[in-house]
């Protein structure tokens, strides 16, 4: 019997001053250190054991940045697909945040790997404020399909 596919749930924070911006996450840890294009991602992450995925996506914003979600109301972007078969459900929210005030949280891995050391990277190592066009080429491919449908919600308005 195969294995269901994991999920994950995140918040795409956006702002319009004067156009729209949409805030990403640079994935922490060595492998993904000197990548860019595919490296970069809304913060998100796996539920917790019967957690509800828009409080997963809540948890994890403010684990992965450090810092608190804004206030406001939602817009519902659905669900993608990535590459690996990971399901990634998401929400967009509009606010503001400054990105240098960005205190990750950390995980643990073995690295250099096979040595037996363990050590702690940061969940993400930056983030920006980027344009839709800029986003596209640096978000996850499988990723990409919420910019568009953030864009249309937008002009839909």
């Amino acid at each position: 019997m195969a294995q269901p596919p994991r999920r994950s749930a995140g918040i795409l924070l956006f702002r319009r001053q004067p156009h729209l911006e949409v805030l990403l996450a640079h994935m922490g840890g060595p492998y993904w250190q000197r990548k860019d294009a595919g490296a970069w991602t809304l913060p998100k992450g796996e539920p917790d054991e019967d957690e509800d995925l828009l409080e997963t996506a809540r948890r994890e914003f403010e684990e992965e940045l450090g810092l608190p979600v804004p206030a406001g109301p939602l817009v519902d972007l659905g669900e993608v697909r990535q590459s690996g078969g990971k399901i990634v459900r998401a929400w967009a929210l509009e606010g503001d945040l400054d990105p240098e005030t960005l205190r990750p949280g950390t995980f643990e891995l073995e690295w250099p790997p096979r040595s037996g050391r363990r050590q702690s990277f940061p969940e993400v190592d930056r983030a920006a404020w980027l344009t839709p066009d800029r986003a596209v080429k640096l978000i996850v491919a499988g990723q990409r399909p919420l910019l568009d449908r953030l864009q249309h919600a937008l002009t839909a308005d």
